[in-house]
């Protein structure tokens, strides 16, 4: 009986799978985000006109990066879009990232999340029903055709629920068409891409990439996209040069982040001098701490761009995460003068100051990890460095704050509940801090009276 469960189980979450590919990777590892400034700021610029085409506030839709080599993209949890880096590097440009971005909002306007949810619920349903007839005809004896009914109810309910995936896949596809004409951008880019993907549609399931499981590639859909853009007239995918050589700096860098320096030096030479081959070297020589070769590299780039803040910030990087803190303060400042609003930014100055540590440098500190704070206010590490930065002024009740929130959006509850009632006890009662860490310590409250109930 117990082995029956558990292939009803099975049954279940293979239905699952088919709603989301992800589902299954998901269960297999923990994700692994990436954060990025560049990478976000040229998905940010790409992304604004698409979400407001598509009717949606651009401030409510959350863009993440996962780091897997899967081609992958797809939305949970609301208006939050899922990019994976291997989708990011095997895109041609940037203007089939913005097919698939798209497409992907397409999902969100049309409300997909939740009706997915019911159909899945429906298809379950009929999965289940099959097997329990099945389950009913082998306890009567009737071993084959009990077998017979299991598969079956479990065929029927993967052809309902593929039905209503394909509907929403169409719906979305068209739904794109229209936001990227809207947004300047050109559909051919969604086209393209789904070619590209097109080729592996006969891979055996097992080895197909997620997003070929979770958006199903049809010559049908293919032909009904290319229709709509030719109507459309559509216009040139390379008509935005400066953005796309952009997009290419960006998938060198992730390829040198992602992959090992040899395949990096394999794929991007010496002989190659490119701004994007200088890029990865740079990024490649720099994660085997050799900067006697990444350096170079990163100053033949700011001596073309001395203005560029990503170059300056890998600049940084490189000297901070080598323990040359006062070599990576000048570049982070620069990057920081330079990109005063991205928070990644002034997060890692934020990091250096701390690490200098004099009076000056945490005043520097304070400041800028207040801000990362304000327009992140779930990043850890805002709030941990933020910590540390008060604990070195000697401002224990601010540290204690600080170490409140640090622990709470960390999810770990007791270190949240302890730090938010040393703030209350140390803080002026009604002061910022104060307020916060009571919010802290009630909310904590809440959740424990109401696993007891």
């Amino acid at each position: 009986m117990s082995l029956l469960v558990a292939r009803i189980i099975a049954g279940v979450i293979t239905l699952s799978l088919i709603v989301n590919a992800t589902v299954g990777w998901a269960q297999s590892r923990a994700p692994s985000f990436v954060r990025d400034a560049e990478t976000e700021a040229i998905i940010r610029r790409i992304a604004l006109p698409i979400f407001e085409a598509a009717g949606l506030s651009p401030s409510a839709v959350q863009v993440f990066l996962i780091n897997d080599r899967q081609i992958n993209a797809f939305v949970a949890g609301g208006q939050r879009i899922f990019f994976f880096t291997g989708l990011l590097l095997r895109a041609q440009n940037l203007n089939q990232v913005a097919g698939v971005l798209a497409h992907e909002t397409g999902h969100i306007a049309g409300g997909h999340l939740i009706r997915s949810e019911e159909a899945i619920r429906q298809a379950t349903a009929l999965q289940i029903a099959g097997m329990l007839l099945g389950i009913a005809a082998a306890a009567a004896g009737g071993g084959g055709a009990g077998m017979g009914m299991l598969m079956g109810g479990q065929s029927m309910a993967e052809r309902s629920f593929l039905a209503f995936s394909r509907t929403q896949e169409s719906s979305a596809d068209q739904a794109a068409i229209g936001y990227l004409t809207r947004a300047g951008e050109s559909p051919q880019g969604l086209v393209e891409f789904l070619r590209i993907l097109g080729t592996e549609e006969s891979v055996m399931v097992g080895r197909q990439d997620p997003y070929l499981r979770s958006h199903p590639v049809s010559n049908e859909r293919i032909a009904a996209l290319e229709s709509r853009v030719a109507l459309g007239r559509a216009k040139d995918p390379g008509r935005d040069k400066v953005l796309n050589d952009e997009f290419k700096r960006v998938q060198a860098k992730l390829f040198a982040f992602t992959e090992p320096l040899v395949q990096t030096l394999r794929r991007y030479p010496l002989s190659d001098t490119s701004i994007p081959a200088r890029y990865a070297r740079a990024v490649g020589y720099y994660r085997v701490a050799d900067l006697n070769r990444a350096v170079p590299e990163i100053d033949s780039l700011l001596k073309d761009e001395p203005q560029n803040p990503y170059f300056l910030e890998l600049k940084g990087q490189m000297f901070l995460e080598t323990g040359r803190v006062a070599d990576a303060e000048p570049p982070l400042t620069e990057a920081v003068r330079l990109a005063p609003h991205e928070p990644l930014l002034q997060l890692l100055l934020g990091q250096v100051l701390v690490e200098k540590g004099d009076r000056a440098s945490l005043d520097r500190a304070v400041d800028a990890l207040k801000q990362v704070a304000a327009r992140e206010p779930e990043n850890p590490d805002a709030w941990r460095l933020l910590s540390q930065a008060y604990g070195r002024q000697d401002k224990i009740g601010e540290a204690s704050a600080a170490a409140a929130e640090w622990y709470y959006q960390a999810g770990d509850n007791k270190g949240a509940r302890l730090q938010a009632e040393r703030a209350i006890r140390l803080l002026p009662q009604g002061s910022p801090g104060w307020m916060r860490a009571n919010d802290i310590a009630n909310d904590l409250s809440n959740q424990r009276d109401d696993k007891k109930n």
